[in-house]
């Protein structure tokens, strides 16, 4: 199968690159960087995506299927209002350049797998949250809804939709778990807050298999929550995190200081809770290689 993956040189798509490239898939990485070699199977070409097809387009004309991943990264800096506006233009764009080089494709790719996150529900406290629920009203809510309804548009030219919604992605070199892990390490680490709000995570390679698996199987589509189906409060994580790091969890961090840290996604990211579960997948018969905590912190921090 040839895949091209827009966003695949972030932390989340370079993983993904090397896992399909080394199961036997030819890949295709669209990278504002330039073009490079990557992986046995897979090579990079450039693309600056301004809502039009570009040069690289012709690499859409040949693919099997498209995984979106393309955005601005959600926490790697403080939200002012330009910030905000560059999350989603980033997000809009990237994914009006896909849907109008998939339109302008004599031969259209029969898979198009829509990147978006948990944050499409809002802050939803202590309620188990599945694919049915309707979006938040917040910032991250009605940025999810614009980005995924920019992909609508390829279900009516043939492809076959898969939209991913991703929570707290756990590996070593990557993504939230390194600052995570940083106070643990220095033995002043504890819980957010109160510690009763949820946090909805996954295994990378649990989210590198979800991904996998919805290309491979021709019957899945439709809405997916790429969670483990065991959310846990952030006193139950904090508590596994520093148990897998031989460290004390008992300092906790005060709401207030993280809001003049990191303004307001503190509320949305860090101090509000979520708990999300994969209800979909669990049903279509989808299996977990780290469904627990425990496990999958041992795993990622090996």
């Amino acid at each position: 199968m040839k895949v091209v993956i827009a966003g695949g040189t972030g932390f989340l798509g370079r993983a993904l690159v090397d896992h399909l490239a080394a199961h036997g898939h030819e890949v295709i990485s669209l990278s504002r960087s330039g073009p490079a070699p990557g992986p046995s199977g897979s090579r990079r070409v450039d693309w600056q995506p301004d809502g039009t097809p570009g040069p690289w387009a012709r690499e859409v004309e040949s693919a099997d299927a498209i995984v979106n991943l393309a955005g601005a990264g959600i926490a790697d800096r403080r939200w002012s209002a330009a910030r905000k506006e560059e999350l989603r233009v980033s997000r809009v764009l990237s994914t009006r350049s896909l849907v109008s080089a998939v339109r302008a494709a004599a031969k259209k790719p029969a898979t198009f797998i829509q990147g978006s996150a948990v944050g499409f529900y809002g802050v939803s406290g202590d309620q188990a949250i599945d694919e049915s629920f309707p979006p938040g009203d917040d910032f991250l809510g009605s940025t999810c809804v614009i980005w995924e309804a920019e992909a609508h548009p390829v279900e009516a030219l043939g492809c076959r939709l898969v939209r991913i919604r991703t929570g707290i992605v756990l590996a070593k070199d990557g993504g939230a778990l390194p600052q995570m892990a940083m106070p643990f390490r220095f033995f002043v680490g504890g819980p957010i807050a109160s510690g009763r709000q949820f946090m909805s995570w996954i295994h990378r390679d649990d989210w590198l298999h979800l991904v996998r698996w919805a290309l491979e199987t021709p019957t899945v589509s439709g809405v997916f929550n790429a969670t483990a189906p065991n959310p846990a409060t952030n006193a139950e994580f904090s508590k596994a995190l520093g148990r897998a790091l031989h460290r004390p969890s008992w300092l906790p961090v005060p709401g207030f200081a993280l809001r003049i840290l990191f303004g307001e996604f503190a509320t949305h990211g860090l101090v509000g809770g979520q708990r999300v579960v994969p209800k979909r997948a669990l049903d279509a018969g989808f299996s977990f290689i780290y469904p627990d905590l425990g496990d999958a912190l041992t795993s990622a921090l090996r």
